[in-house]
């Protein structure tokens, strides 16, 4: 507690000379600075002044801002609580986190609709390539510079953008889809493979390469995914991640949705994670309302999330085990995950998408009999992990065809905005529930595992002991579960706690409304962010003191992950790739959103 307690302050500590140290620095350069209620220091700077701004953060200010953590945007133009924020039609948000500091900061840049144009900054940090053709993708702004500035969730064919606030949010407020013979071919024309636009050479000096789609329908890319190969042979020479098959919306979804009726959507986001997809969604509502949940409702989250992060963990561990040709771990695995989403389900009344946290609390208190079913998990589980390792971690072909593949170091991570498990197997020791806790983290004892080679096997290793750790918090949950309220009784929370609407008719009125229409969160803006089952997952969420989220903001880490697979995979054989895509641990949903 006491160790916590002091990180909490250093970190408060450094966000304050942080902010001096702006201004004394920048002074002339900054528009404004803004207050939000997460805390985090928010700086507007015109666009000219951005460049030196972000690189001086990078490289410069104490602490230093190693990772780009996000961009995205915000189409201002129906925005009403805009009280000492500059003139703007869109803005521009850099996101930044700074590991040795343990804190963030939030860059703003105002835009006209007439004027959308900023310089690019992938000279800085090679991620922002992705993030910028996203926020070009969405909302229609240009990063000058960019090498291949296009679309990337959406078609190529895709008229308009869609995060703009003219666009429909409901297929109902459009024409009716039709697809005659000439837009068939046009569609079709369009997804033609041009090695030339991937910015890749048909041939070298010495050889003719070869080109080859791996996906977007192949067992190995772990859900719709494509990935464009240039082989020299069976070497790669270039791979090319193509996504956005898998796009849903989630974010335009959030901005039509009550603050209520969005959370089973967050569920299927990383769908493997269960409810933690609700965690930060729900404690980002909760710092906007000022929600304080109650220490019951807080272990019962963090239980709840550790039993997903062991089921996601082992659909990774089995899945992992097959790809590089090992078929038995994961139909052993497959049952050991169907255990867990029984005792899951007895508590929540579902499997793999119980969207059971709620706003202020969790949906019903614990059943009886709880106990059981959670001690059954602690009792049957450390046995079957410890004989996995013989089976895939021990065996000598999963450890040729994984150790020294696909490696890199903590710098390439920061660079390419890795987090969780594959940054942490670079060797740095950092993990969110600890650095920065959250619903009670800091009441917990458990280790952050770290490996030090960066490599598939690595990355495999640590999520393997993270299922240990995790067993150690439920048995921490099991043994020191708080009595009192699952949900608070903040006029915000919702829904009210149900049993007390069968006692007056104003809480009943109470219930129905803040389920229909949901509660009216304050003008604000907050992120917050999670250590979820494949890395840091954040919402940022912007109110306009509305029953719906005025801007929804869904970071999640696979997207950062896909980016880097050109990084790790060139000069390695097709086998290689299949070891390295598994390794990463993804799914599309997470990507897409």
């Amino acid at each position: 507690m006491v160790e916590v307690a002091e990180t909490s302050e250093q970190s408060a500590s450094q966000d304050t000379g942080l902010v001096a140290q702006l201004r004394r620095d920048f002074a002339d350069r900054l528009l404004a600075e803004q207050t939000t209620c997460d805390g985090i220091p928010t700086f507007w700077v015109d666009r000219q002044h951005l460049k030196s701004l972000l690189k001086s953060l990078r490289d410069d200010t104490q602490p230093r801002f190693e990772m780009l953590f996000d961009i995205t945007a915000i189409d201002e133009r129906l925005r009403v609580h805009r009280a000492g924020q500059p003139a703007a039609e869109f803005t521009v948000v850099y996101h930044l986190m700074s590991f040795s500091g343990d804190c963030d900061v939030r860059i703003k840049v105002p835009l006209m609709d007439a004027d959308l144009s900023l310089p690019t900054c992938i000279d800085l940090w090679p991620a922002a390539n992705w993030y910028e053709r996203e926020t070009w993708d969405m909302f229609g702004i240009d990063f000058d510079g960019h090498p291949n500035l296009y679309r990337i969730v959406l078609p190529p064919t895709w008229t308009g953008h869609a995060l703009r606030k003219e666009h429909p949010a409901r297929a109902t407020e459009m024409e009716p889809f039709s697809l005659d013979d000439e837009k068939e071919e046009y569609e079709q024309q369009a997804l033609l493979f041009k090695p030339e636009e991937w910015g890749m050479k048909r041939r070298s000096k010495t050889s003719e390469f070869m080109f080859l789609n791996l996906g977007p329908n192949h067992p190995s890319v772990h859900g719709a995914f494509r990935i464009a190969l240039q082989l020299d042979g069976e070497i790669v020479m270039d791979a090319v991640p193509d996504i956005g098959y898998h796009h849903r919306g989630a974010e335009k979804m959030g901005e039509r949705q009550s603050w209520h009726t969005f959370i089973p959507y967050t569920d299927r986001i990383d769908y493997l994670g269960g409810v933690m997809n609700n965690l930060p969604y729900v404690m980002a509502v909760e710092k906007m309302a000022g929600i304080e949940v109650p220490a019951r409702a807080q272990v019962i989250r963090v239980m709840l999330a550790e039993m997903f992060r062991i089921c996601s963990h082992l659909l990774f561990y089995g899945t992992f085990a097959q790809d590089v040709g090992q078929l038995s771990p994961i139909f052993y695995m497959f049952v050991e995950r169907e255990r867990i989403f029984n005792i899951i389900e007895s508590i929540c009344g579902a499997r793999m998408h119980p969207g059971w946290f709620r706003i202020g609390g969790v949906a019903q208190d614990l059943p009886n009999g709880w106990e059981q079913r959670v001690a059954e998990l602690l009792d049957f589980m450390p046995p079957r992990i410890d004989e996995y390792d013989k089976m895939v971690l021990n065996n000598g072909i999963v450890k040729r065809r994984s150790q020294g593949i696909g490696a890199y170091n903590t710098q390439q991570a920061y660079d390419w905005g890795v987090t969780g498990a594959g940054l942490r197997a670079t060797g740095l020791e950092w993990d969110f529930r600890k650095q920065r806790p959250y619903s009670g983290y800091d009441n917990f004892d458990f280790d952050v595992p770290i490996a030090i080679n960066g490599d598939c096997y690595d990355r495999c290793a640590v999520r393997v002991e993270e299922m240990r750790q995790s067993l150690r918090i439920i048995k921490q949950c099991l043994d020191n579960m708080p009595g009192g309220d699952y949900k608070a009784d903040h006029p915000l929370t919702t829904p009210p706690r149900k049993e007390k609407t069968l006692q007056d008719i104003e809480t009943l009125i109470n219930h129905f409304l803040s389920v229909s229409w949901g509660p009216v969160i304050p003008p604000e803006e907050a992120t917050v962010s999670v250590e979820a089952t494949k890395g840091i997952n954040s919402y940022y969420l912007v109110s306009d003191g509305s029953t719906t989220s005025y801007r929804t903001r869904i970071r999640t880490p696979s997207f950062a992950h896909l980016q880097m697979i050109p990084e790790i995979s060139r000069g390695f054989m097709v086998a290689d790739l299949i070891a390295i895509i598994a390794s990463i641990d993804f799914v599309m949903a997470d990507v897409d959103r």
